[in-house]
């Protein structure tokens, strides 16, 4: 039986979700099954795109709007949708059927106020022995930090956003 840690991938660089997305591709190389829970994302990526060729091995869902959440005051929908995210990965992480789970910018989530950290700190406590769970986002609080096994910090040095590029199709999304 394979043995599971808690991995977190925070930090205010770009890659956290790259990295995670990369961590489902490797995995379905090995038969693995990964369940991806991303929060905040109402419209489709190219890691959406890419996944549905391997859906066998990785499933993606989206609980978010395609409108940006309002820190401090977010949107009763942008909340539900934060919580409906959760549950299906909690869901996921129970059903026996995934060998990993991502949870991609649930750290944002909670940094915004559609998620409480005690509802994540729940579902990292009832994560079975044989499951990898993957959070990513900035803001990384550090009480799930203390509860990680594995803690990675994507730093920015340098970003071409600075300079007013916009977000590019296959490589931002």
């Amino acid at each position: 039986m394979r043995k599971g840690y808690v991995i977190i991938i925070t930090g205010d660089g770009k890659g956290k979700t790259t990295s995670a997305i990369g961590t489902a591709f490797r995995a379905a190389g090995w038969g693995l099954k990964t369940y991806i829970a991303q929060f905040m994302k109402g419209c489709e990526t190219g890691e959406i795109k890419a996944a549905a060729k391997f859906p066998e091995n990785i499933k993606i869902e989206l609980f978010g709007s395609p409108s940006f959440v309002k820190p401090g005051k977010p949107d009763e929908r942008d909340v539900e949708l934060a919580k409906l995210g959760l549950r299906k990965a909690k869901d996921a992480m129970l059903s026996g059927d995934y060998d990993i789970v991502i949870l991609d910018e649930v750290n944002v989530a909670l940094k915004m106020g559609l998620l409480s950290l005690e509802e994540v700190m729940d579902l990292i406590r009832g994560k079975p022995e044989r499951v990898d769970l993957v959070l990513t986002g900035r803001y990384a609080p550090p009480e799930l930090i203390d509860m990680a096994d594995l803690v990675s910090e994507v730093r920015e040095v340098k970003h071409y956003f600075r300079k007013g590029v916009r977000a590019r199709k296959g490589i931002e999304y």
